[in-house]
Formats: structure tokens, sequence, C-alpha cells
């Protein structure tokens, strides 16, 4: 599953590396530039490029839906 989400602050980026660590399932997050990071790694998030939206990619909707609900408040 495919979400596209727009992360405007540092904060969002903390609060999806939170959500996605509560789950047993990859999340990866997929900026425009073509660089992957895996959700659960603050040092990998912290390496895209957020000036464009970013797609979330998780084989299992739940978790998709909890790293997303940390972000839209």
């Amino acid at each position: 599953m495919v979400k596209q989400v727009k992360i405007s602050n540092f904060q969002e980026v903390k609060e999806i590396v939170t959500a996605a660590s509560k789950s047993l399932n990859d999340i990866g997050i997929h900026d425009m530039k073509g660089s992957i990071a895996d959700a659960k790694s603050i040092l990998g998030m912290m390496s895209l490029d957020y000036s464009h939206p970013v797609n979330v990619i998780c084989e299992d909707e739940k978790d998709l839906d909890r790293v997303l609900r940390a972000i839209i408040h």
C-alpha cells in the first residue's frame, strides 16, 4: 500500500518514527528524488528531501494508517 503525504517539520518526522517503531512490518518512506528510508530510523528519515510530498509504503494497512494518523492531527 502506498500513500503520499507532505511532511512539514521535524516534529512530524519524529512522530512517524515513533509510530513506525510500534510496527512489526517494514515501513518505507520514498522521496521524490528516489531516496528510500526505513521509517523506523531517525537518521534515515533525516536524509530525505521533504520539499515535496513523500510516499509512505507498507504491506499492512493498519500499520500504514497508524503512521498517517501520527502526522495528520
